[in-house]
């Protein structure tokens, strides 16, 4: 996967598929290719194959194979998680208010009350406000472990503590109003341990494409007793929730990825603490060098941030441009979630963390990967602060 034909600072939106991960998916696209559904034996070997994977993805998460719904992404899992509103007519949901754009429209989709738990300015929960947010018709809390594009690590064990303490207290008023807890850990697959019984979550979400497997493919977890509701109709697949033909090859890539990330979890933190210290380093150096005048702000919460995520903001500068200039010098970033820049919208998030329009408006996200090493830091974080320095010219002469 290496390669220095460019410098690659978008793993938020996109990951290459490992090496291991397509080994293991060729067969299923080659000669495996039946339908595991079909009644002769090779496709009954193919069935073997596809439950025994799906065991070992879930064990990545301290799960079993029942527990996971292979799904085709996590857009489509996180809208399977909310059909557990359905049953309850008047039910609420309670988000974050810098959730994925996924998850804030599934939410208004499934429920006709949505509130919106506030962060503070470097966009980590506030557990008051969460508590407060919650009443006797809430029926699901959902919040992300790692926001995506400031990768803010959510107190997840703790809203899990918040809500074992509501069900207690409904329980006690005789309120049969049952309360669940999803989260959408998309992008924190390879830094984070994600075993279901620490985390305290009744509904997960979890992404190939954002841990080096294949893209249109996902999972939902579901711990026991929970009843969802299908959103696509046809053979029944995945416990009656998803049907259509099982996606064999892609379950052996996510399968594959999930435990190289789940093995190398302490390994990658350290790279990429490692990196990203670097480039922050680099970054300020080199801003005082250059003698910027617009002051370098990192964004996000530097004690509960994913190891390889480094938001910065340049108020004040167009941050459209700057990812135009770096394009030319064969470096890819990004101005923050891939849908919502293709949107051209206002990111949701860095208003929510109170950052002016202008501050906004010069915000790059900066996410790392197996595609970067500290030369690769060293050279971006130059290219950076030059290009900021060349729209410092354009704009003030």
């Amino acid at each position: 996967m290496q390669t220095k034909d460019f410098i690659y600072l978008d793993h938020a939106a996109a990951t290459p598929v490992s090496e291991p991960a397509l080994l293991a998916m060729q067969p299923y696209q080659a000669d495996q290719f039946f339908n595991p559904s079909a009644p002769y034996l090779p496709a009954k070997h193919v069935r073997l194959a596809y439950e025994k994977m799906k065991d070992e993805l879930a064990h990545t998460i301290g799960a079993k194979g029942n527990d996971l719904v292979i799904t085709a992404g996590a857009t489509e899992s996180i809208n399977l998680a909310f059909t557990v509103l359905k049953p309850f007519s008047g039910g609420n949901v309670v988000i974050s208010s810098i959730e994925h754009a996924s998850v804030r429209e599934a939410a208004k989709n499934f429920s006709e009350t949505v509130r919106e738990v506030a962060v503070d300015q470097t966009g980590y929960l506030n557990l008051k406000d969460l508590e407060s947010k919650i009443d006797d018709q809430t029926v699901l809390v959902s919040i992300a472990l790692a926001n995506n594009e400031l990768g803010v690590i959510a107190p997840l064990s703790e809203i899990a503590t918040i809500i074992k303490k509501v069900r207690l207290d409904r329980l006690r008023r005789q309120i049969e109003t049952p309360i669940y807890l999803h989260s959408d850990a998309s992008q924190a697959l390879s830094l984070i341990d994600l075993r279901v019984a620490r985390l305290g979550v009744d509904l997960l979400t979890i992404n190939s494409a954002k841990v080096y497997g294949p893209k249109g493919i996902g999972a939902l977890y579901l711990a026991h007793g929970i009843k969802l509701s299908p959103i696509t109709f046809g053979g029944g697949q995945e416990l009656g929730l998803r049907s259509g033909t099982e996606n064999v090859a892609g379950l052996a890539g996510f399968a594959a990825a999930a435990k190289i990330a789940k093995d190398h979890l302490n390994g990658n933190r350290k790279k990429y603490e490692k990196i990203s210290r670097l480039f922050r380093e680099t970054l300020i150096s080199e801003a005082a060098r250059m003698e910027l005048k617009t002051p370098l702000k990192f964004l996000g919460n530097k004690k509960h941030q994913l190891a390889n995520f480094v938001p910065i903001c340049f108020d004040g500068i167009d941050a459209e441009r700057l990812i135009y200039l770096l394009e030319a010098e064969k470096i890819y970033l990004s101005t923050g979630a891939a849908c919502a820049a293709n949107k051209g919208a206002k990111s949701h998030v860095l208003t929510a963390i109170g950052l002016k329009d202008s501050e906004i408006a010069g915000s790059l996200r900066i996410s790392f990967g197996s595609l970067n090493d500290e030369e690769d830091v060293k050279i971006a974080a130059r290219k950076i602060i030059q290009a900021v320095k060349t729209e410092e010219e354009r704009i003030y002469g």
